[in-house]
């Protein structure tokens, strides 16, 4: 089983880049946002206990959500393996899985930081657009869709979220850049991590995160 933990702020790529990760290694991307919007559809019991906490405006405990990857990782497709994106978003909640995993006898194969500096993060934030229907994500110079303020995927909307204005960036990105940092410290003391420059050319980030896993890149002319 190889287990994939992806790090990167918000804007860093993370999610272009699991999409990569996931076709070419075979394994699923286990995103804790959609885990917890599935258990809850789902009516699962971790779902429905979850839930509870969220009608109550309360954080879910770090026990209930790896329950949920408990029951994400048991499932067959997940038996060679996952890329985790979302959690562990503290170092408390990385040596939480990590004792979790350690029970199954299994481990933290790689930390992959996506590592892109704080303005770029403001610039690739601020011109962020997101499909009304799945959150198919757009960016005004680096991915622009093929017909203006439609999605590719679905013909959706785009649009513009309120918070991503260059300000509330900066604001929003303190906190997490904080927390992201002490995961990226518990990771490197593991000896798990490795870190790609995010400031590459897309396809030059997907060879680097392969290269660090030991995996050919697919080479195209």
């Amino acid at each position: 089983m190889t287990l994939v933990v992806l790090l990167g702020a918000p804007g860093a790529g993370k999610g272009t880049q699991a999409a990569v990760l996931q076709d070419r290694l075979g394994i699923p991307h286990i995103a804790t946002g959609d885990l917890f919007r599935a258990a809850i559809r789902e009516a699962t019991p971790v779902g429905l206990e979850a839930r509870s906490y969220m009608d109550a405006g309360q954080l879910v405990p770090d026990g209930v959500t790896i329950r949920m990857l408990e029951e994400r990782l048991g499932r067959p497709d997940a038996a060679a393996g996952a890329i985790l994106d979302g959690f562990p978003r503290t170092a408390v909640q990385a040596a939480s899985l990590d004792s979790f995993l350690a029970g199954r006898g299994s481990r933290i194969d790689a930390a992959l930081l996506i590592d892109v500096p704080p303005d770029a993060l403001v610039e690739r934030l601020s011109g962020r657009w997101i499909c009304q229907f799945a959150g198919h994500v757009y960016h005004v110079d680096m991915n622009r869709s093929r017909v203006a303020g439609i999605c590719d995927l679905d013909g959706s909307p785009l649009v513009q979220r309120a918070d991503d204005q260059p300000e509330t960036i900066r604001a929003r990105l303190v906190s997490q850049l904080d927390d992201l940092q002490a995961v990226v410290d518990h990771y490197r003391a593991t000896g798990a991590l490795r870190t790609i420059n995010g400031l590459r050319p897309i396809r030059d980030v997907s060879a680097g995160l392969l290269e660090a896993l030991g995996v050919e890149p697919v080479r195209t002319a």
